[in-house]
């Protein structure tokens, strides 16, 4: 049995910015899934149980955002550490589920890993 890999779902619409936090999670050992919609994310997260982190933009087409989408995961999904970021908005403490995170765009990718080992590490 290999190294334990902490499976992140990544949830953005801009298939490059997607793409490359995806490459980042993946160079530095995380099992990364991948969403353009809300509605994809909660396929996947509905079909792989192992799903530990989800990382939202907030800004996405369709009828739900990020921050929906973080409170939909919350309600159904307890134990799903939450990761939020946006380009467009200032996101307050207040708009996020419990224990979730926020970074504003640009993000720093080191940052994420960082919070997402800690927020693995505290299950």
């Amino acid at each position: 049995m290999g190294l334990c890999r902490v499976a992140v779902l990544v949830v953005e619409d801009e298939a490059l910015v997607r793409m490359g936090i995806v490459d980042f999670l993946d160079e530095h050992g995380f099992e990364v899934f991948e969403a353009e919609s809300a509605d994809d994310a909660i396929a996947i997260l509905g079909s792989t149980p192992r799903i530990a982190i989800m990382f939202t933009d907030v800004d996405m087409p369709g009828g739900m955002d990020g921050l929906k989408l973080a409170a939909a995961v919350r309600h159904r999904w307890p134990p799903i550490k939450i990761v939020v970021t946006s380009g467009h908005r200032q996101v307050n403490l207040d708009d996020l589920p419990v224990e979730a995170r926020f970074f504003a765009k640009p993000y720093n990718p080191h940052e994420i890993v960082t919070t997402m080992r800690q927020m693995s590490r505290s299950n």
